[in-house]
């Protein structure tokens, strides 16, 4: 039984190694759902005017997915590499495509929350009916007095909506989040097709075969969760070795007194060591062999771009 436990927990651990970019896609898909539901409680509140529900309503679609989109920006590593390839390459082993792609990639990640926003907030339908209400025209409301101007119409929204429209507030309301839901829908539909369409083109552009990219993929987690893991070790095992050079001892606990023993650390590495290790990084071949990484490259000595007369080329994108 606990052998069978086993195996399929590290089938588990496989599938959502393999399935990490989905995964986090989804968990901040989720968050944002939980974080737009809780600024409709708590925050948003339709100022019931001429023009100002228009810019609030606005406002409160387009002004958190954007900073949500920024985030996503700044929380994405390849971001940063292709900030240090500008500073120390200036781009000049990225081509054209490649380099059109790996902005495609980082905007393609970093608009799944702003997206998420402003589909929730579309099929929710408050802001849009916040920011349409002035415009509604009152000849299209049988019964309705059609001198009733904006100032009255933007108070379709509220609680105290003026008695002469009250007999119609449901709905103007209903036709408002009509609208709303219909426009949160089609972007579903487009944000799907784009999705299909670039996957598609993704493979097909490939000069990978579908399995040696999977390969390729799960080398570079599993590079950099081990280059992470021993940065962190060596990091901890050198700042000891100085602060027992500087009072003569170091208090270190019992796991890491094991750790220092284990991995002595003799020297740091270079700055042109981590410079040739950083940045942007095209998939690469010398003499056949795959060059999978700046530092799969730099443990082979390739210097220069490493690439023969067939090379392939491909930007490092985790679609």
């Amino acid at each position: 039984m606990a052998a069978f436990i086993t195996e399929n927990f590290k089938f588990l651990a496989l599938f959502f190694k393999s399935k990490d970019v989905m995964i986090f896609n989804g968990l901040v898909a989720l968050g944002t759902v939980g974080s737009q539901e809780l600024f409709s409680v708590v925050a948003f509140h339709c100022p019931c005017a001429p023009e100002r529900n228009y810019m609030y309503g606005l406002a409160a679609i387009g002004v958190p997915a954007l900073v949500l989109f920024l985030i996503g920006i700044m929380l994405n590593g390849h971001t940063w590499n292709m900030v240090a390839e500008c500073r120390k390459r200036a781009m000049k082993n990225c081509s054209t495509p490649a380099t059109f792609l790996l902005f495609g990639s980082i905007a393609g990640r970093a608009a799944v929350a702003p997206v998420t926003w402003s589909v929730i907030s579309l099929l929710r339908g408050e802001a849009y009916v916040c920011a349409r209400s002035e415009f509604v025209n009152p000849n299209t409301l049988m019964g309705l007095v059609t001198d009733i101007g904006p100032e009255t119409m933007a108070r379709i929204p509220c609680k105290d909506a003026p008695s002469s429209i009250l007999a119609y507030k449901d709905e103007v309301i209903r036709r408002l989040q009509y609208e709303s839901q219909f426009i949160g829908w089609i972007l579903i539909a487009v944000v799907a097709s784009a999705i299909f369409l670039l996957k598609c083109l993704h493979h097909c552009c490939s000069p990978l075969s579908y399995l040696q990219e999977q390969y390729w993929g799960q080398y570079r987690s599993s590079e950099k969760e081990l280059f992470n893991r021993t940065a962190e070790v060596h990091a901890k095992v050198l700042a000891a070795s100085n602060v027992k050079q500087f009072f003569g001892f170091v208090a270190l606990n019992k796991e890491e007194q094991e750790m220092v023993h284990e991995y002595p650390v003799e020297e740091v590495q270079p700055s042109p060591q981590w410079n040739e290790i950083t940045g942007l990084y095209l998939y690469r071949e010398n003499k056949g062999f795959p060059l999978y990484s700046r530092l799969h490259k730099w443990a082979k000595k390739v210097i220069g771009n490493g690439t023969d007369a067939d090379a392939k080329e491909m930007a490092l994108l985790a679609v």
